[in-house]
């Protein structure tokens, strides 16, 4: 036996400490505390199997984070020496999922001013705006991307576009967007924002009926839909 403790000293209180430390920051089930302390090392490892290791995905991306800021280094380098659209829309698209909106508008505003043929381009900048919360600037960007492409992202751009002419007052010109956004595209945002909408023609009994066939029960999803725009919890408590 005294070997046996000899083999796992001092990892046995090592094993315990990041045990008891994930315990405190995620709060699992109670009983795992009686697990982790009376344990030892082999209750502690346990615990660090079953809830610990199925967390390590959410490292993925603190790790992809370092990778694209390197990136973004990288490229601001390159193109002192090569200024190309190409270059400078791989900037803006690296910065706005850094959520770094301002930086990204004016990567992709050189991009367009440079090469002035991709859809992908005007999309990204509008996603930018909206970030920023400048719904006016958007719409330029997605009536042109929606008047190449309805179907551009699996008709995103035409939801976001309904979207942005209905927080404008623009609500009749929302309307053959939205038909045509919930006719081909059934993805919470799009069905998130059509309720929203509806609630601004005060047809609120119709908005809550919708918010309630696609509103996540979990709450990760409920923090997901509250992420996809800056406006996401005001509209979700008037809905």
């Amino acid at each position: 036996m005294f070997g046996l403790r000899q083999l796992f000293y001092p990892w046995g209180f090592v094993v315990q400490a990041v045990a008891l430390v994930h315990f405190a920051r995620r709060r699992p089930e109670g009983y795992w505390l009686y697990v982790i302390l009376f344990g030892g090392f082999v209750g502690a490892s346990a615990y660090i199997v079953v809830e610990v290791l199925p967390d390590a995905g959410l490292l993925r991306g603190v790790f992809q984070g370092f990778g694209r800021r390197s990136r973004i280094q990288a490229l601001e380098i390159q193109i002192i020496d090569n200024p190309s659209a190409g270059n400078y829309e791989e900037l803006g698209e690296l910065c706005l999922e850094q959520k770094q909106y301002a930086k990204a508008r004016d990567s992709f505003d050189k991009a367009i001013a440079a090469r002035g043929d991709s859809p992908h381009a005007f999309y990204n900048r509008a996603k930018c705006n909206l970030g920023l919360g400048e719904l006016a600037s958007a719409i330029p960007d997605l009536e042109h991307v929606v008047k190449i492409d309805p179907k551009f992202d699996y008709y995103r751009a035409t939801g976001l576009l309904a979207d942005a002419y209905a927080q404008t007052g623009q609500l009749e010109r929302a309307a053959p967007y939205f038909a045509e956004a919930t006719q081909f595209s059934t993805t919470p945002e799009t069905l998130y924002n059509y309720a929203n909408y509806l609630r601004l023609q005060n047809r609120g009994d119709e908005a809550r009926e919708w918010r309630r066939d696609f509103w996540p029960k979990s709450e990760p999803c409920r923090d997901t839909c509250k992420g996809w725009n800056v406006r996401g919890s005001a509209k979700a408590r008037r809905c």
